[in-house]
């Protein structure tokens, strides 16, 4: 494994940390109403690191989406920082890391072709 691959994967770790304090700033209103969208295969989890929506929302699923992927660029542009990498890259190696990992059966996900798959 290559320097820069270690540092990538070790980013990834730190984002775990400091992911928590992230989902802490996202309020328990936001997390519910994603977690049920999620559920009913409104949004989903994208291979760029966001919650991405895949069918209509209303104004509020909206928002919590903007403010939980704002959360998750704020800590992916920190750890990306800390590796010496781009954000996008710290934010895709999240989703295959750990995001990829917690989504559960018949959830929604955008894979890196952009295609919607259902899990």
């Amino acid at each position: 494994m290559t320097f820069r691959k270690l540092m990538i994967a070790g980013a990834a770790v730190a984002l775990l940390a400091v992911g928590a304090t992230a989902a802490m700033a996202q309020t328990s209103a936001q997390k519910a109403l994603i977690d049920a969208a999620k559920s009913q295969g409104t949004v989903g989890e994208q291979a760029d690191g966001y919650v991405g929506v895949r069918t209509n929302a209303d104004a509020e699923l909206r928002a919590a989406v903007d403010a939980t992927n704002n959360g998750r660029r704020a800590v992916y542009a920190r750890s990306a920082t800390e590796a010496g990498t781009t954000t996008e890259i710290a934010a895709a190696r999240m989703f295959e890391t750990q995001l990829l990992a917690r989504v559960s059966s018949g959830q929604w996900y955008r894979n890196a072709a952009g295609q919607w798959v259902q899990r």
